[in-house]
């Protein structure tokens, strides 16, 4: 808890300190906060165009928040308000740098006002900076808690904008939208429309389609309806649909995942290839450099070998297509060993070599891995492991739905993540959400089926034209 110093209980002398290190975090929120993005302060960037990546230093106005933050926090603290403050920027701080924060009262003066001295010093003693402080100080006490703060998320979702982005250059697919009669499914399938990444034919209860779009306050002209109430059949509509060439894909809406997938899957009039259907999970997971491929949460319950050489192939070949250049592939288990009496170490130690000896292609692939030496280097480091894979895995590949279900779903609802759902090894894209799941989920999936369909017909990724190994 963070207490105030009144007006009338602060005497001449007083003064307070903190220590801060400036870390790459503190330059990135303060270039986004003040909208100064000068090179100068930025980590990563090449500002003398030597074309090599320069050392940033801290903005002085940075420097001089800190100094803010100990007046309203201890000395006076809550309930401070600034009046005038002057600063002489003696020397550069950098990334690493230990500062010492100082304030002290040299007068008090009428009006509740407060002078004070304001310093700032590296650990080796060099000034940073100095000056004076007038601020108005609180007349009653104010306590709070000091660690009360929502947290901060850096350049949240980036991936997903990026992704969208590139799935907007490309011709809107025909998808078969099947049952979206409610305002999630229908609102998700009308935005990625006007976002044009799909032209939608809406399937199932024409009552409730139309009454979904009244609610949304949405027109359906210009779309294709098909009045089909019974679900089942309304799945089966959209099946045929691919089949005739009227649909390049189809969506899953407001029905049950295996009302849908009993017509994807069965033998006669299904979208069955050679190749078993799976289902990724491609999550943007705020902090990281590359979105997060899981797979399978949703489909294969408890995959055996064979199922899985399919599941990380299909895997693979969304990672491609969403501009991964060599997807790099962790096989979970719950240890990094092979151990005889955890099966998942097993398979995963045979799937590695399976890879290796070319029965698994375009990515890179090893196991077994835990979660966290296939996700965090250091992790990777202190384990001793050394891998291409190992704490810098893209794609994840789970031992059965359980788990991935659970880790998706925890990367949503703990690490803030973002998912796009989309089943592959099919003959089109099916989309595939949750029928919780609102417009920007939708919208995210709808992007990827996009982006999936054009590597599969022309073997290119549109996100960087590169040729990939469709297959």
């Amino acid at each position: 808890m963070a207490s105030n110093k009144t007006y009338d209980q602060i005497t001449v002398g007083d003064s307070a300190t903190v220590t801060r290190v400036c870390t790459a975090n503190d330059l990135y929120i303060f270039a986004h906060a003040s909208g100064n993005t000068n090179p100068l302060h930025l980590p990563n960037t090449d500002w003398t165009g030597d074309g090599r990546v320069d050392p940033p230093f801290a903005p002085s106005m940075w420097i001089g928040a800190l100094v803010s933050a100990v007046l309203g926090n201890i000395l006076p603290g809550p309930g401070t308000v600034y009046r005038t403050q002057s600063f002489t920027f003696r020397n550069r701080v950098i990334l690493g740098d230990a500062l010492t924060v100082t304030v002290s009262v040299l007068a008090k003066e009428a009006d509740r006002l407060v002078r004070l001295s304001t310093t700032v010093v590296r650990a080796d003693g060099t000034v940073i900076a100095d000056g004076i402080a007038e601020v108005t100080a609180p007349d009653q006490t104010i306590t709070f808690d000091a660690t009360d703060l929502p947290a901060l998320l850096v350049e949240r979702h980036q991936h997903f904008d990026k992704l969208i982005g590139y799935a907007r250059m490309l011709p809107p697919l025909i998808t078969a939208v099947v049952a979206p009669d409610d305002v999630n499914s229908l609102g998700g399938a009308l935005l990625a429309a006007r976002e044009g990444l799909i032209h939608p034919i809406l399937i199932g209860a024409r009552a409730r389609i139309v009454a979904a779009a009244t609610e949304l306050n949405q027109s359906l002209d210009g779309y294709e309806l098909v009045d089909i109430a019974d679900e089942s059949e309304a799945a089966a509509r959209g099946v045929a649909m691919v089949h005739e060439g009227k649909a390049g894909a189809v969506m899953k809406g407001h029905l049950h995942t295996d009302h849908l997938l009993h017509h994807v899957v069965k033998r006669e009039g299904g979208l069955r290839t050679s190749r078993r259907i799976s289902h990724v999970f491609v999550m943007d997971v705020p902090g990281r450099k590359t979105p997060v491929i899981i797979s399978d949460a949703a489909i294969n319950i408890a995959p055996d070998l064979m199922t899985k050489v399919d599941i990380i192939q299909n895997a693979i070949n969304v990672g491609l297509a969403i501009g991964m250049e060599q997807p790099k592939v962790g096989i979970l288990s719950a240890i990094e060993t092979v151990n005889p009496a955890i099966p998942s170490s097993l398979d995963a130690a045979i799937l590695s070599k399976m890879a290796e000896r070319g029965q698994i292609t375009g990515g890179l692939v090893d196991g077994p891995l835990a979660m966290d030496n296939a996700i965090d280097l250091q992790a990777a480091r202190t384990k001793g492991i050394t891998s291409l894979v190992a704490g810098h895995a893209e794609v994840l590949i789970v031992p059965n739905l359980e788990s991935g279900n659970m880790l998706a779903k925890e990367l949503t609802f703990i690490a803030h993540a973002e998912a796009a759902g989309l089943v592959i090894g099919a003959k089109v894209p099916v989309v595939l959400t949750s029928r919780s799941d609102d417009d920007r989920a939708r919208l995210a999936s709808c992007a990827l089926a996009l982006l999936y369909d054009h590597w599969l017909r022309t073997g290119k990724t549109a996100v960087t034209g590169e040729l990939g190994p469709a297959e």
